[in-house]
């Protein structure tokens, strides 16, 4: 129980912070659209993640600088990418419906949108498997399936509370000026992480 409330605690600590990922459901969830889908793939991903990090990839990871500095230019670039986008439907008024059902992608786009910004971000692999991966493997056997648990239980409560938590703001941000502070600040948190791998 120890380890299970120990993991609970780390997970939750690391996945609450302002990310690509979440800023991406918070994102899915005002606009209503495919937000099942969205939840339950970023839970899945966490999960695949945090299980490989414990069993021993966090520690192949960091021992490798090609495929940290893999992570690193090729997760700047997706951020970067995706921060200028957001800032360009910011200012484009078609844009800012954010219950505009001809704007809304089909579920396969959807999921293709969150896997790839869920694996292309190296945040999510610096957090899950090599962060996460760490402390759980240091773990003794018997523990670390408690801790890997607690990890996968803090992923499940926040993304299902944030993708459906966001669904009751939805009509605040209908209006147009706060939908383009959501854009402005999806951008701002897009280019910050990409600033921060980039300069790190």
């Amino acid at each position: 129980m120890q380890s299970y409330v120990n993991g609970l605690g780390l997970g939750a600590s690391l996945i609450m912070a302002i990310g690509a990922q979440n800023a991406h459901v918070l994102r899915m969830g005002i606009k209503r659209q495919h937000v099942v889908l969205t939840v339950t793939a970023c839970i899945a991903i966490d999960v695949v993640l945090i299980a490989l990090g414990v069993a021993g990839a966090g520690a192949m990871i960091q021992d490798s600088p090609l495929l940290l500095a893999a992570a690193r230019w090729g997760g700047a670039a997706f951020l970067l990418w995706y921060g200028l986008r957001s800032w360009r439907s910011m200012l484009t008024p078609k844009s800012l419906a954010a219950g505009t059902a001809a704007a809304a992608p089909d579920a396969r786009q959807a999921l293709a949108s969150v896997v790839a910004l869920s694996l292309l971000n190296p945040h999510v692999y610096l957090d899950t498997v090599v962060l996460l991966g760490s402390v759980g493997g240091s773990y003794p056997d018997g523990q670390r399936l408690g801790f890997s648990a607690g990890a996968m239980t803090a992923s499940l409560l926040w993304f299902t509370a944030l993708g459906f938590g966001a669904t009751r703001l939805a009509g605040f941000f209908g209006q147009p000026m706060a939908w383009k502070c959501i854009e402005g600040l999806t951008g701002a948190v897009m280019l910050a992480l990409a600033a921060g791998l980039l300069f790190s």
